[in-house]
């Protein structure tokens, strides 16, 4: 077992021999071997041992037996006891999520402050063949399907190569002692259901099913990355990268074959689930403005495009929410925007700036102290090269303005008119004349 295991370490090219490695050592048979291979092929490790206190005296016996491990040779040795239960109630969350948040946590605190280049778990080709099944069962895209990986950021399975037969055998040739965990044996949790009950059939079906299953999970990889390569191909084509959200055109998902499919994929990151991709599909057609919200992003319908952005504040109602501008201020700072302000006298050549970033404005015709603010449904002003009052809404209607930017839009008034619809137009009111003198410029800056 110490050829393959080497031989598997090569192939995955899952570290080098050089690199320092932490151990997950929990006392069971498959961290014990693990603990062993390492040592008998001399490579450089750690060991670190979580005492989660969930079994009495047996979490005690576990502690106790990787301690003498470490000790026997000579390596370092980390132990934490946790909180577990405690913890769990404060998160609301199970048990079993307790348990692997705390541990992986403390896992990479030792990586980074011991400077070791990867963690390792002691998971074999079974506890990959179990995954797959729990995630078929729960329901997964692709991704789910590969079962336990290799190698994932900082974390190596230097075991997936072996089953757990082979790993028992190893253990009683080599008469390692190790301790049994008490609840592998309940079916209370959903992996024991599938190991003790799901699995037994399959191999009475087929003998040879580990085997099988392993090399069907391993052709699954490999479907996934030639998937994932197409599926980035297309996000990088389609999908827009703005300042603080994300588009994609509607016109490019008509065309494509399977649009749920490539928008599922587009959506995975942003926490949409199939579920709401359906939905999604079926609103294309429909009036835009439409929203669709996952945990922590909304997604709206408009005319042309889909806007993906994250929850922030947009719920909030800030319209109270003023920001003051006095005479010989020089600049503003709201949100993640800048204003700068400048007075100057109007040089008879004065050249009209026409940036919408800038605002150019009479100042005699100001009042002082300006104000910052959100707009408001109701507001309206005389756009700068157009007749009569208009109405923001119907300007922002005829201007094709998306959802997320009005949202976004702040004003900047004058005695408690719009002066600038800030980054878009000023007031026809406020405009550079023939008379004016003085003139007041804002610079609008990302």
């Amino acid at each position: 077992m110490l050829k393959e295991f080497t031989a598997y370490l090569k192939r995955e090219n899952l570290f080098t021999p050089s690199g320092k490695i932490l151990l997950t050592v929990s006392g069971g048979v498959d961290s014990v071997v693990m603990f062993e291979l390492f040592h008998k092929a001399g490579l450089k490790f750690g060991i670190a041992h979580c005492n989660f206190q969930l079994r009495g005296k047996e979490s005690e016996g576990d502690e106790k037996l990787v301690k003498q491990l470490a000790a026997k040779c000579k390596v370092p040795f980390y132990t934490k006891r946790f909180e577990t239960y405690a913890f769990a109630e404060s998160k609301n969350i199970s048990i079993q999520m307790a348990a692997r948040e705390l541990r992986y946590e403390w896992f990479e605190e030792i990586r980074k402050k011991e400077k070791y280049k990867f963690i390792a778990t002691a998971h074999h080709q079974g506890d990959s063949i179990e995954t797959f099944f729990i995630n078929l069962i729960r329901g997964t895209g692709i991704a789910g399907l590969h079962g336990i990986l290799p190698k994932q950021g900082n974390i190596v399975r230097p075991l997936l190569f072996a089953t757990k037969n082979q790993i028992i055998e190893f253990a009683t040739q080599h008469k390692l002692k190790y301790l049994e965990d008490s609840s592998n044996a309940s079916d209370k949790y959903i992996r024991n259901k599938i190991r003790h009950q799901v699995i037994p059939v399959l191999k009475e079906l087929n003998p040879s099913f580990e085997t099988t299953m392993d090399a069907t999970i391993k052709r699954l990889i490999k479907v996934e990355e030639i998937y994932n390569r197409e599926m980035q191909k297309m996000r990088s084509l389609i999908a827009h990268q703005g300042e603080n959200f994300i588009s994609i055109p509607k016109s490019f998902l008509n065309f494509l074959p399977l649009p749920e499919t490539y928008l599922f994929e587009f959506l995975k990151p942003f926490n949409f689930n199939s579920s709401s991709v359906d939905e999604i599909i079926s609103g294309l057609a429909g009036e835009s403005g439409k929203q669709f919200f996952s945990s922590t992003h909304r997604l709206i319908i408009d005319r042309e495009v889909l806007i993906v952005e994250e929850i922030k504040d947009f719920k909030l109602q800030i319209s109270d929410f003023k920001l003051k501008i006095k005479k010989n201020q020089k600049e503003l700072i709201y949100e993640e925007t800048k204003l700068n302000f400048k007075t100057i006298t109007k040089p008879a050549n004065y050249k009209l700036q026409t940036k919408n970033s800038i605002a150019t404005l009479d100042f005699d015709k100001l009042t002082f102290p300006l104000e910052i603010r959100k707009w408001q449904q109701g507001d309206s002003f005389y756009p700068l090269g157009m007749k009569g009052k208009k109405k923001l809404s119907d300007f922002f209607i005829d201007n094709k303005l998306p959802l997320n930017e009005k949202e976004n839009t702040w004003l900047l008034t004058s005695g408690g008119h719009v002066a600038w619809i800030i980054g878009m137009r000023i007031d026809n009111r406020f405009k550079i004349t023939a008379q004016t003198k003085k003139i007041f410029l804002a610079e609008l800056v990302k």
